[in-house]
């Protein structure tokens, strides 16, 4: 579907859904604000959900089901073993990307720990276009190592490249030949760059890389998690593919895979996770792996309320309608904010809109965490949770010393069908003002700092009383109750 067309104003995303059931949210007082940040260490993962007004951390399991996926977990099976709900989502999963053996996991991150637990080996390289913290820190924990290989120009905030996300095919061919074919445990190809923004990969693109592992006899994976978004970009800005249905698309990609995996917590609208996998004899020499880690292998730790609910959900991936939302209101967001001269990522990808942290606060030095530090400054002015992607995100080198990320950003998550277009207007007016006002906001430091996943559940500290005198800029200008 392309955006609605209007009469006599500029076109603004419409929701293709009506909202039938709400739930309260409430916007703290501005003092009130600091307080809580101060509580939860600067780091607004440790945020109650009670105290925030917009919560743009994730799209990951807070995606609204419609109702036909709610009304369908009525008919779950529970059973321990043999669930013949499970059966239907795995016959679901065939029907769409074609592959027959499925590994039930209870969310992405047991994928990436079981694919990585079965392939990588101390020394062992995995070829990325771009890694994803939890994806990465399963490969170093096992004593393997990323290679990052996205096209130079992915990294490149500002421009109008329709595929940032798309892996540098010379930098893939010269790893093998440096590695050889023996030390590279396998590529995978994540759809819809987290870290870089949202960004996607062509069709063409995974085509050929995906022909050039295969000359080398290297298996390939797809991190499907952020595949819908993927979907639609493809189907939008690949001149090849634009007579393509969703449901063709989505075929021809996994049709280039060894292994497809999920987070069903974006995947599908509901929680849970899944390998896919064509080969019997690779699946079977995973599925000992689920059992000890996961569960059985008819639920592998999910719901099986919630595997009936993503039956549907897979479904309506397979919609133009559904699934183009998301990326028309996240590019709305990018492209308001980028005429009020905010640095943004451009183009907007999926996931969300995200902000050039490193351009807005450059005077805040990198090890002091500039995205950081925005992501908690845009709560206090607000309410609104976003989520750091830069150099907290990452983890430090061998030596101690803060490896520096290639870019510094702040996410502001669209889950699915849950915000009006009058809530992303609020959001666009906050990121302004904290933008005219962005010579107020200070470093951070840790006070905690866990040694894996530390933006996960660390406590940092304000280097000054940076946060105070914001509030107060901001009182002047909203009252006391905003």
């Amino acid at each position: 579907m392309s955006q609605i067309k209007f009469y006599n104003r500029t076109p603004v995303p419409v929701e293709m859904h009506k909202v039938k059931i709400v739930q309260k949210i409430s916007l703290l007082p501005a003092r009130e604000r600091l307080n809580k940040l101060r509580e939860a260490g600067f780091n607004t993962f440790m945020l109650h959900n009670g105290d925030i007004f917009m919560d743009m951390l994730t799209d990951s399991g807070v995606n609204a089901m419609s109702d036909n996926m709610q009304s369908a977990m009525l008919r779950a099976d529970d059973a321990y073993a043999g669930s013949e709900t499970f059966y239907r989502m795995n016959d679901k999963l065939t029907e769409i990307f074609g592959m027959k053996y499925l590994l039930p996991t209870h969310q992405g991150r047991a994928c990436e720990h079981i694919i990585a637990q079965h392939f990588v080996k101390p020394g062992s390289c995995v070829i990325m276009n771009y890694h994803f913290t939890t994806s990465k820190a399963h490969v170093t924990r096992l004593g393997g190592r990323v290679e990052e290989l996205v096209k130079d120009e992915g990294l490149i905030v500002k421009s109008n490249l329709p595929f940032k996300g798309n892996i540098d095919l010379d930098k893939v061919k010269a790893c093998i030949e440096k590695e050889g074919v023996e030390n590279i445990a396998y590529m995978r190809l994540e759809a819809g760059t987290n870290l870089i923004g949202g960004q996607p990969i062509s069709y063409e693109n995974m085509k050929e890389a995906t022909d050039l592992a295969k000359e080398y006899g290297i298996v390939t994976v797809l991190d499907a998690s952020l595949l819908q978004d993927n979907l639609y970009f493809i189907k939008t800005r690949e001149e090849s593919m634009k007579d393509k249905s969703i449901r063709e698309i989505t075929r021809m990609i996994a049709d280039l895979f060894d292994i497809v995996y999920f987070s069903a917590r974006k995947f599908g609208f509901g929680r849970g996770g899944g390998i896919m996998v064509r080969d019997e004899a690779m699946f079977h020499a995973m599925e000992d792996y689920i059992t000890m880690f996961e569960g059985f292998l008819t639920y592998g730790g999910m719901s099986v309320k919630e595997m009936e609910a993503l039956i549907i959900g897979f479904e309506e991936t397979m919609d133009m309608d559904i699934i183009s939302q998301g990326p028309q209101f996240i590019n709305h967001c990018v492209n308001e904010l980028d005429k009020l001269g905010v640095p943004m990522v451009t183009p907007g990808g999926g996931l969300g809109a995200h902000i050039d942290a490193r351009q807005v606060v450059d005077h805040i030095p990198a090890e002091q965490y500039p995205a950081g530090s925005l992501v908690a400054a845009l709560y206090l002015c607000g309410g609104i949770r976003g989520m750091e992607r830069g150099t907290l995100s990452e983890e430090r080198n061998p030596d101690g010393t803060e490896h520096i990320a290639s870019v510094e950003m702040v996410r502001l998550a669209f889950p699915r069908r849950v915000f009006t277009l009058s809530q992303t207007e609020f959001v666009i007016d906050r990121v302004k003002w904290l933008y005219d006002h962005r010579h107020l906001i200070g470093g951070l430091k840790f006070v905690h700092e866990p040694k894996t996943l530390r933006f996960f559940t660390g406590k940092l500290e304000p280097v000054s009383d940076w946060p105070e005198k914001l509030i107060e800029a901001y009182i002047a200008d909203f009252g006391e109750d905003q």
